[in-house]
């Protein structure tokens, strides 16, 4: 389908990424800056600088298309504006299957589907109120069924609400919580955040269900707000107490911290949530086949589902776009790198993992063999520098690959541990991991928002992180030596940890 296609200019590249202004004319300088951030050297007149380990016509080759050309924010409309909202099992996530496979076809590059089932929730209707009272008049809420809540009964369901802050708070009441509603309350502010408060999303919920509770309200993990709720996974467990559940926008969260703080108050919910037999699916896989060493894989991905609100533009069609770009442009390069890159778009990120459990499976014996993996999945910020999870010597190895990194600021190692969501199942398979982090600042304003949407993301932005992406997963590919397989992980002693960014992703 026809868009508009963001092209940045080569004559601004490094202006954009200086982030000046378009410069005037000035005289000739002793050295040239190229699209990579290399100087090309004046005529020596001491020492011969060490020649990189990298080619710089190839680094050019991925990086200044990236940035010039536009193709990312273009593809990312067609995915977002032309496809929507992809929520696992929906005939939407079906077309960004077939999108996705027309689009490796037109990119030259290789690319199949292999089966996935997933599960198949939808949302129907979701309202709320506050209800009036001798001390107050009736509110709406504003607020979203969280993805695997039951529906109320068709009339709502009415009762009284107690607020908590913590899964122990949460324990601590006891019988106090049956026949109530619990609200549970937190105070994200920043990214960082949302690993500590995710979990009263996630797992909540089943607790309050277990205590006896008959609903659940989560104050959105959010960083910004204009009445937007967030919306997300919960899981209850199989042949478990189920009650309905749905966030509310941050707004409606302090409002009701602060009636609470005065006496009782009722709320009334009401959810046409309903979840179907699970559906036939697929993840995508494309490939790029590596000239001396094929059989070793350096994976690439990102997840093609998203929620059924918003068009899931940070999450995760920018994380889409950038593999999809560097697959495309490392197919257009001369000359193969050494290993193969295949890229995996995952299908059930969001509600289940479904399809990075059956990638996993599927690939069990080849698990060896992935020499590096990486997924794209926390929005589609500038980037800021590479992570890795890697046994002894990992920085060593891959910092002579950096300096092409360093023009788009991203040139040095992150001090967070390259990971994803979708790789979690390749954990017990020592696959090391790498990745280019974003700023992830603002992603949670609108993460799982109906304001996720392509204008959200900037194009330039976008544009650098995909260069960087082009040139990390060229650089794993290429390099002579292997990151050392990280040790085996610890068994765990509780529940899974959610990191800073995105981890858990759901």
């Amino acid at each position: 389908m026809p868009v508009a296609t963001f092209v940045l200019p080569a004559s601004l590249a490094l202006q954009l990424l200086s982030g000046a202004a378009p410069a005037k004319p000035a005289a000739p300088a002793a050295t040239a800056v190229s699209a990579t951030g290399a100087k090309a050297a004046a005529p020596a007149t001491g020492a011969k600088a060490a020649a990189p380990a990298y080619s710089q016509a190839v680094a050019e080759k991925l990086i200044g298309p990236a940035l010039t050309e536009g193709q990312a924010y273009a593809r990312l409309a067609e995915l977002t504006d032309g496809i929507g909202p992809r929520l696992s099992g929906s005939e939407a996530a079906e077309a960004a299957v077939q999108w996705a496979l027309r689009s490796f076809k037109a990119d030259g590059v290789k690319a199949w589907t292999e089966p996935v089932k997933v599960p198949r929730w939808v949302r129907g209707e979701e309202r709320g109120e506050v209800l009036a009272s001798e001390r107050t008049r009736g509110h709406p809420l504003s607020l979203l069924a969280l993805g695997g809540s039951p529906p109320t009964a068709p009339e709502g369901l009415t009762a009284e609400v107690v607020e908590v802050t913590s899964l122990e708070e949460l324990a601590a009441l006891g019988g106090a919580v049956k026949g109530k509603i619990v609200f549970f309350n937190h105070t994200m502010s920043v990214a960082a955040d949302y690993g500590r408060f995710a979990g009263l999303r996630g797992r909540g919920p089943a607790v309050a269900a277990k205590a006896g509770a008959v609903g659940a309200l989560v104050r959105s993990l959010a960083t910004a707000s204009l009445r937007t709720p967030h919306t997300g996974s919960t899981r209850f467990e199989d042949g478990g107490p189920r009650i309905p559940a749905a966030s509310i926008a941050t707004e409606d969260a302090d409002l009701l911290h602060r009636m609470l703080a005065g006496g009782a108050v009722r709320v009334k919910v009401v959810l046409g949530s309903s979840e179907l037999p699970d559906a036939d699916s697929h993840n995508v896989i494309a490939e790029v086949r590596g000239r001396e060493k094929p059989q070793e894989i350096v994976l690439i991905s990102a997840h093609l589902d998203s929620w059924d609100v918003g068009t899931g533009a940070h999450d995760d069609g920018a994380g889409v776009v950038m593999v999809m770009e560097a697959a495309r442009l490392i197919a257009k390069l001369p000359q193969a790198p050494r290993r193969t890159v295949r890229v995996v778009l995952f299908m059930n990120e969001e509600n289940g993992l479904r399809g990075a459990r059956a990638y996993a499976e599927a690939h069990a014996a080849e698990l060896p063999r992935h020499v590096a993996a990486m997924e794209m999945d926390a929005g589609g910020g500038r980037p800021l520098g590479v992570s890795l999870r890697a046994g002894a010597g990992g920085q060593e190895l891959v910092r002579p690959w950096l300096k092409p990194l360093v023009a788009l600021g991203a040139g040095t190692f992150s001090a967070r541990e390259a990971g994803g969501a979708d790789l979690s199942p390749m954990v017990s398979a020592r696959v090391p991991f790498f990745g280019v982090e974003v700023d992830s600042s603002r992603y949670f304003d609108v993460h799982h928002t109906m304001a996720d949407t392509l204008d959200k993301v900037d194009p330039q932005d976008l544009a650098r992180s995909t260069a960087a992406t082009a040139w990390a997963t060229y650089a794993l590919a290429e390099m002579p030596g292997l990151l050392v397989r990280p040790e085996p992980p610890p068994v765990p002693s509780g529940p899974p940890a959610v990191s800073p960014a995105k981890a858990s992703g759901h």
